[in-house]
């Protein structure tokens, strides 16, 4: 079933009556084109002003429809002859995560990302797309061999966060997400990566290191979700509206900040309306920038991608003017002379204080010895 969102509704009702004008023109062959045509551009125009004026809410809610293109989805539509590589060399293979070789355009890429299921069945087998640490392994050991053949990399994210479990902490959950982000830092081969759906906290930035971050229209990325933001500042998780404002969670929002490089725009009411644009649109932003990232040398891609990742939450100040410095102020010559008329009075007056004082002990002790 086709999940339609509450205000999309009115788009709906619009459409559905369209179809049904097609299908009785069809069925009786009378001619209500003009009819049709008018209602065709009614439902262009509302999808226009429905789409263009999403709140971040929504966007974080497009996001997450069920029917958008997942990473496996992905590799079909972008790449061709994907290979998928299992295991960590540790301990298991992590389904939350998938990685191989493909090709694009007939350049050998490497490609990993996590993997949400479709169904109750497979989100279950997937973890319901919440990597455990092995699945990050996994991912850091197909960059690192990527590295060794000199494949460019393609991370591909789409993860509300890494698996919080009690056994995910004990393999060391938070060690593994550093080692990713610290060998990513430094692999010597173009990464691109692309925030295809969610994007949340460490779990997607343990693999979202790259020369260039790109995000799709309707996807969000933040440090934390809207629901967890809402629950820990207010402790009511249906606030994830206000949370969601106040995260500045959108792609429009982190191109302004410079955290993301490119936007990919999606097709009209979003990704899940049609994967092979999707795909198409997505393929082309991923060779243009790996296109530029191919002139650079090993040494200039690390030096990029390190240096992108330093500069942001710098800021510049414009239109500030620092105060001008206070000058000394001009001696007032009455003011001074007067201070010193002052001092020298006190100044004479103090001997005449202090003989008084001495004549009154003296004839103090005086008196004492008469009266001996």
């Amino acid at each position: 079933m086709y999940t339609v969102f509450e205000w999309e509704k009115p788009l709906e009702e619009l459409e559905n009556r369209i179809k049904e004008l097609r299908q009785f023109i069809q069925e009786q062959g009378i001619d209500f084109s003009q009819e049709l045509t008018e209602l065709e551009r009614k439902a262009e125009r509302q999808r226009k002003e429905i789409y263009e004026r999403l709140t971040p809410w929504q966007r974080v809610m497009m996001a997450r429809h069920p029917k958008r293109p997942t990473m496996l989805d992905y590799t079909k539509l972008v790449f061709d002859e994907f290979l998928e590589l299992h295991g960590d060399r540790t301990m298991r293979d992590d389904g939350a995560i998938v990685g191989g070789i493909a090709l694009l355009d007939g350049e050998p890429v490497t490609v990993v990302g996590p993997q949400k299921g479709r169904d109750t069945k497979e989100n279950v087998a997937r973890n319901f797309g919440l990597p455990h640490p092995e699945g990050y392994r996994k991912a850091l050991r197909l960059m690192k061999q990527a590295e060794k053949f000199g494949r460019p990399i393609i991370s591909l994210i789409d993860v509300v966060g890494a698996y919080p479990g009690l056994a995910a902490e004990e393999r060391g959950q938070g060690l593994v997400i550093a080692e990713c982000i610290e060998q990513m830092s430094f692999l010597r081969v173009p990464i691109v990566c692309a925030i295809t759906g969610e994007g949340g906290s460490g779990g997607a930035l343990a693999i979202g290191v790259g020369n260039r971050i790109l995000m799709l229209e309707h996807a969000w990325y933040s440090v934390i979700s809207p629901e967890m933001c809402a629950n820990i500042l207010w402790k009511d998780s249906s606030r994830a509206s206000e949370a969601a404002e106040m995260l500045k969670l959108t792609a429009t929002d982190l191109m302004r900040f410079g955290i993301v490089d490119d936007i990919v725009t999606e097709p009209l009411g979003g990704a899940h309306r049609d994967h092979e644009a999707m795909g198409r649109q997505l393929k082309s932003f991923l060779k243009r920038h790996l296109a530029e990232l191919r002139r650079l040398s090993p040494d200039q891609l690390v030096e990029q991608r390190l240096q992108r990742f330093r500069s942001i939450g710098e800021f510049h100040e414009t239109g500030f003017e620092p105060a001008a410095p206070l000058e000394p102020a001009e001696p007032d010559d009455d003011a001074a002379g007067a201070a010193a008329d002052e001092a020298t009075s006190a100044a004479e007056s103090a001997p005449e204080e202090s003989g008084k004082e001495d004549n009154t002990q003296d004839q103090g002790k005086g008196g004492e010895r008469n009266h001996d």
